[in-house]
């Protein structure tokens, strides 16, 4: 881990990318104490201040942001994703402190990856359950929200995560093959994501695949398309 070898929360930039990782594990495990939530979202917020300084933006116009458990699924058991109010989405119950969506909109997060789900989801841009599409025919294209993709898939004794009976309108797409996520930054406008299938015995097939093309970075209320 960048900086310290007992960190659960740090950044990085590679290329025009400002990666950040954070632990969603402190929201449900309060028996180990309380204190490393607020310090964690302290951090995460200077964080994201300091990638958003012009100079910055300009030379990482991309961040991604990836933790354990998402804050989104559609999956078919009783896990925080399944719920109206999310913990990681909203904070912790009752005084809704310390959620995370809103440091996502607020601070222009790009794209989100989490995992825990066995399954792989993809996710319309999405912001207080609103589904945020850049356009009706070009949903990525400018989108007004951060861009969320759980790909936990990619193997586990547990077996697969199954899905609900309805998909949710802000689904785009879910799969249960075993796989792994493909992420390409091609430039400061444009990155392609794929999710490669390898249940198929032979050669592993692309079941998924898209493309965020963003003209303008920065917290999403501010983006000139979003005027």
């Amino acid at each position: 881990m960048p900086h310290s070898d007992d960190n659960m929360f740090f950044s990085y930039n590679i290329g025009p990318v400002h990666f950040i990782s954070i632990s969603t594990e402190f929201y449900f495990f309060l028996q180990y104490g309380f204190k490393q939530i607020p310090t964690q979202y302290d951090w995460l917020v200077k964080d994201l201040k300091e990638a958003n300084r012009i100079e910055n933006r300009i030379k990482r116009p991309w961040i991604v942001l990836y933790g354990h458990r998402p804050m989104y699924c559609s999956n078919n058991d009783t896990d925080d994703c399944t719920k109206l109010n999310s913990v990681i989405r909203v904070g912790l119950p009752i005084l809704h402190w310390f959620g995370l969506e809103d440091l996502l909109y607020d601070y222009g997060v790009d794209l989100a990856f989490w995992a825990h789900e066995h399954s792989y989801e993809r996710l319309y841009p999405i912001y207080n359950l609103q589904i945020m599409k850049g356009s009706s025919y070009a949903p990525y294209t400018n989108p007004k929200a951060s861009v969320h993709v759980t790909t936990g898939s990619a193997g586990c004794e547990e077996d697969h995560d199954p899905f609900g009976t309805s998909k949710p309108e802000w689904t785009a797409f879910r799969s249960m093959d075993y796989g792994f996520t493909r992420l390409n930054v091609y430039n400061s406008t444009h990155v392609h994501i794929q999710q490669i299938s390898v249940d198929n015995p032979t050669e592993a097939v692309v079941i998924d695949d898209f493309w965020i093309i963003s003209y303008d970075h920065g917290p999403f209320a501010a983006r000139a398309y979003n005027e």
